[in-house]
């Protein structure tokens, strides 16, 4: 297992969408572990492959310590999730990002989503989800296809921050 490096807005890697994963090979198993150490590492609950780099379409979570700290571990793997179904209901959480961070607006959202997806060994799989693991799953899903929860905001609010991220990494390549 290695940690990866976070992309940070603005980099336009962040915008790509994701490619299918068509065989879950050792280099999928390895990059799910590499993700399950970053996301970890900085107290995370979820994490795209896009987000390290890797333009494929495998999501990392783990929503139960955030519910509760004495909580152990739950981690789940999502490739090539897909919602197949969502509620009519939405819910608001204030969501951030690891892409984007120090950053935390509401968003609205389904109340409740069905997903497929395929399992670790390759399995198909269907799952119910909501509330905050409806959210994290849709966030994630939306890093999938090129999607910030930034998008989900006002334009206002969404070009301040694009504008504090490009300045802080135009700042950080002249001090390079």
């Amino acid at each position: 297992m290695a940690l990866r490096d976070i992309l940070i807005l603005p980099d336009k890697r962040l915008r790509l969408v994701s490619h299918p994963v068509d065989t879950i090979d050792r280099d999928v198993k390895t990059l799910v572990d590499d993700m399950f150490e970053t996301m970890y590492r900085v107290r995370g609950i979820g994490l795209a492959a896009v987000q390290v780099g890797v333009p494929k379409r495998v999501v990392t979570l783990d929503v139960a310590r955030r519910e509760n700290e004495e909580e152990q571990q739950n981690p789940r793997v999502f490739i090539n999730p897909q919602v197949v179904w969502s509620s009519d209901e939405l819910s608001v959480y204030e969501e951030g990002c690891l892409s984007i961070p120090e950053i935390n607006e509401d968003v609205e959202r389904p109340a409740q989503v069905k997903i497929r997806y395929l399992d670790l060994d390759g399995k198909p799989q269907e799952a119910d989800a909501e509330g905050l693991f409806a959210t994290c799953i849709q966030h994630e899903i939306d890093h999938l296809n090129g999607i910030l929860f930034i998008d989900h905001i006002s334009k206002l609010k969404r070009d301040r921050i694009v504008k504090k991220f490009t300045k802080a990494a135009k700042r950080a390549r002249e001090d390079a």
